[in-house]
C-alpha cells in the first residue's frame, strides 16, 4: 500500500525555539505577517513579546486576538477581512489548537474566498494558501503538524470537518517553554486529547507503518508523562515530553485519521459546549470498550505501547491486555479530575432529546468509519445514552 505523507516543511523543536521565528519568517518570504491569536495570548503578553521580537523584521505587524474556543465560521470573518485589507503575506498562529484552525481557516478564505462549509469533507484541501506558522501554547491538539481544521458551522451546529494538504501549516515552532505557564484544566484536557489522537491513529482503519511509528512514540512519551505534567507545571521533562508526544500524535492522526471518539466528540462540542479534550476523555473507556472487538491484536499493542504490559503474546492474553487498557483509561480520567456529563452541567432531557441528531452528525463526519468496529446509527445513539451519566 502507498501512502502519501504531509509534514510542515520547516519544524523547530526545543526550548527557547521561538526566538528562530525571525528566521522563519524570512526563509518562507514572509515580510507583512498577521498574529492570530486567543485574548489569553494577548494578557499573559505573549503577543506583544513576539511584535516586540519582530520589530526591526516587520514594523507593520497585525494582530488578531478574537479567536474563540470551538471556533465557528462567524468567529474568523473578522480576521479574513483584516488580512485582505492589509495584504498580509502570513500567519503566526500562537496558542492552543482553537487559534490553529482558526488560522487555517483564515487562510484559506483569505486566499480563495467562499465559506468554510464549502470545503468540509468530502472536499480535499488541495488549495495552496499564504503560509502559517504554527506555534503551540499547550501540548495536545497536534494542529500545527496536520491537515485538517474543524470549524462549526454557525447556521446549522454543525463542527465541520476539512481536510487536506492545503491545511497543512507551512512550518512550526515546539518550544514546550511556552507551556509551562498553562492552567491545569488546560493541560489535562489538551493532554488527553493528544492521547486520543495517538490511540485513535493506531487502532484508524487507516493506519499505515508511518503513522503507526508516530503514534507509538507519542504513547510512550504521553502515557508515563501525562499525570505528572498536569500536576506538577515545574516538571521540565514532563512538559518537554507532553509538547513532543502531542505532536508526534498530530503526525500520526492527520496521516491516518482519527475515528469513532473523535466523531461522537465533535457534537458534543457544539451543543453543549465540553472542551474538546475533555469530551474526547469522557468517551475513550466507553467507545475502546466497545471497538475491542474490532481489532484485540492492535489494542493490546496500544496497552503494550502505554507501558501496561509486556510485549503481546509474551505474557497474558489480548483479554488481560483489554482490561488493564480500560482501567487505565477510567484511571486517567479520575486522577485528572475529568468531569462526568451530567457533573459538567449537561440536563438529561436536552442530552436524550437530541441523540438521534449527534449521531447523523457524528456519522456525517466520516470519522466513525475509521474505527475498527464502525457503528450502525443505532449502536451509535445506544453509546450516546451509555455515555451519560
Amino acid at each position: 500500500m502507498t501512502v502519501d505523507i504531509h509534514l510542515p516543511s520547516i519544524m523547530k523543536v526545543g526550548g527557547g525555539a521561538i526566538s528562530q521565528l525571525q528566521d522563519m519568517l524570512a526563509t518562507l518570504g514572509v515580510k507583512r505577517p498577521c498574529i492570530i491569536a486567543d485574548p489569553i495570548m494577548v494578557t499573559l503578553g505573549k503577543v506583544e513579546n513576539i511584535t516586540s521580537s519582530l520589530s526591526a523584521y516587520a514594523n507593520d505587524i497585525q494582530v488578531f486576538s478574537d479567536v474563540m474556543p470551538e471556533p465557528d465560521d462567524r468567529s474568523i470573518d473578522g480576521a479574513v477581512a483584516l488580512v485582505k485589507q492589509q495584504q498580509c503575506d502570513g500567519l503566526i498562529a500562537l496558542g492552543g489548537g482553537s487559534a490553529i484552525d482558526s488560522a487555517k481557516a483564515i487562510a484559506l478564505l483569505a486566499t480563495h474566498g467562499g465559506h468554510m462549509r464549502d470545503y468540509k469533507v468530502p472536499r480535499v484541501v488541495s488549495e495552496q494558501s499564504i503560509p502559517i506558522i504554527a506555534i503551540p501554547t499547550t501540548a495536545g491538539t497536534g494542529s500545527e503538524c496536520t491537515r485538517v481544521t474543524v470549524i462549526s458551522d454557525s447556521q446549522s451546529a454543525e463542527k465541520m470537518l476539512c481536510m487536506g494538504p492545503g491545511l497543512m501549516p507551512k512550518a512550526a515552532i515546539l518550544d514546550y517553554e511556552l507551556t509551562l505557564s498553562v492552567p491545569y484544566r488546560v493541560a489535562a484536557d489538551t493532554g488527553l486529547d493528544a492521547l486520543t489522537h495517538a490511540i485513535e491513529a493506531y487502532v484508524s482503519r487507516k493506519s499505515n507503518p508511518f503513522s503507526d511509528q508516530q503514534a507509538i512514540a507519542a504513547m510512550r512519551l504521553i502515557a508515563p508523562h501525562l499525570i505528572a505534567a498536569c500536576k506538577k507545571p515545574d516538571d521540565i521533562k514532563a512538559k518537554e515530553a507532553m509538547m513532543l508526544g502531542a505532536s508526534l500524535a498530530g503526525l500520526a492522526f492527520s496521516n491516518a485519521s482519527v475515528a469513532l471518539v473523535h466523531g461522537m466528540s465533535r457534537p458534543l462540542g457544539v451543543h453543549f459546549h465540553v472542551p474538546h479534550g475533555m469530551s474526547n476523555a469522557m468517551l475513550l473507556p466507553l467507545v475502546t470498550a466497545y471497538s475491542l472487538s474490532g481489532s484485540p491484536s492492535k489494542y493490546a499493542e496500544v496497552a503494550h505501547h502505554l507501558g501496561l504490559t509486556g510485549e503481546p503474546g509474551s505474557t497474558g492474553t489480548h483479554e488481560d491486555a483489554h482490561e488493564k487498557l480500560i482501567d487505565f483509561l477510567h484511571h486517567l480520567n479520575r486522577e485528572l479530575d475529568v468531569p462526568t456529563m451530567s457533573s459538567f452541567g449537561i440536563e438529561k432531557a436536552p442530552y436524550d432529546n437530541i441523540i438521534e441528531l449527534m449521531a447523523t452528525q457524528a456519522l456525517a463526519s466520516g470519522s466513525p468509519a475509521n474505527n475498527p468496529k464502525v457503528p450502525k446509527p443505532e449502536e451509535l445513539e445506544r453509546l450516546y445514552r451509555d455515555a451519560y451519566a
